[in-house]
């Protein structure tokens, strides 16, 4: 936690009543990252969406919890910020008001290491009533295994999301949807909209290919803007490929390329969508695009 402006770890228990408001995740492969700027400026988005106003204290926890990944190996770290006590993402983006100095006890070390801070909200300690209390974490996790390839599924369900845009008070519930449907061999789910339209996927962004135009879901329909379908976006209109939105089922992506991106394997390219449509994936054209956006990464210390 921090305690004198310095961020330690600490090895107390977790605290049950935590309720997670803001999450970012990203790959450090032996200390190089892609596009770290762009997971920042997320993050502080989010976390003033959620209601935490201390810019200074996340600016501070977001420098020291970047100097804590060590340079070597592969990590996927995840910082955090959530809620102490009562209340949830949700009533925070319904208050809105934002946090004021001062420091907070607690917070539990996870995974491999943890960094954490605490900040009280308005009022200073945290402590009266009304006031939120937040903590930061750093969680260290060893990357995965990376996959080139992704299998999934439409999701056949209620809308799992309360809050669409950003990234973290759904999280466990996302990733417990996609944990279920592993053990049918389905890699992720594909979140739909009222009219079947394709969303996002629960842990990966779509993006699919009609002839040589690069195709996304419009903005219009929420969810959380994906850095790593950003980049490739960014890279796409760089080298003159046209890049475009469309609103489109599943039916609607029958022979063409499909690609469910993310931070941690940047660009899987979907064998398969059972239930859904019969895709053709254009041999190698994944794996080049894979190391266009693989050369965008650079040294997480300057």
């Amino acid at each position: 936690m921090y305690r004198d402006g310095s961020l330690v770890a600490d090895a107390g228990p977790m605290d049950a009543r935590l309720h997670l408001d803001v999450a970012d995740s990203w790959l450090v492969d032996a200390g190089r990252v892609r596009a770290i700027d762009l997971h920042r400026a997320r993050f502080f988005a989010s976390a003033a969406a959620a209601g935490f106003g201390n810019e200074t204290l996340l600016a501070a926890f977001w420098e020291a919890a970047l100097d804590a990944i060590p340079p070597v190996h592969r990590w996927f770290p995840r910082v955090e910020l959530s809620r102490v006590g009562g209340g949830s993402a949700a009533d925070g983006a319904a208050r809105g008001g934002s946090a004021a100095d001062g420091a907070a006890a607690g917070g539990a070390a996870r995974g491999e290491g943890a960094a954490s801070g605490g900040a009280g909200g308005a009022g200073g300690s945290g402590s009266g009533s009304g006031a939120a209390r937040w903590r930061l974490s750093l969680l260290m996790r060893l990357a995965p295994p990376l996959a080139a390839s992704a299998v999934l599924r439409s999701h056949d369900g209620p809308e799992p999301r309360s809050i669409p845009s950003w990234k973290g008070p759904d999280l466990d519930t996302l990733t417990a949807l996609r944990d279920a449907a592993r053990a049918d061999g389905i890699d992720d789910l594909v979140l739909l909209g009222q009219g079947g339209e394709i969303i996002d996927g629960t842990t990966t962004a779509l993006l699919w290919w009609r002839g040589d135009t690069l195709s996304a879901p419009p903005a219009d329909l929420v969810r959380v803007d994906s850095v790593t379908a950003k980049s490739v976006r960014v890279l796409a209109a760089a080298l003159g490929v046209t890049v475009s939105e469309e609103r489109a089922t599943p039916a609607d992506l029958a022979g063409t390329e499909l690609w469910a991106v993310n931070a941690l394997h940047g660009i899987r390219v979907v064998t398969s969508w059972p239930g859904g449509p019969t895709l053709a994936p254009v041999p190698g054209r994944a794996a080049l695009w894979q190391r266009r956006l693989a050369a965008l990464a650079r040294p997480l210390a300057p």
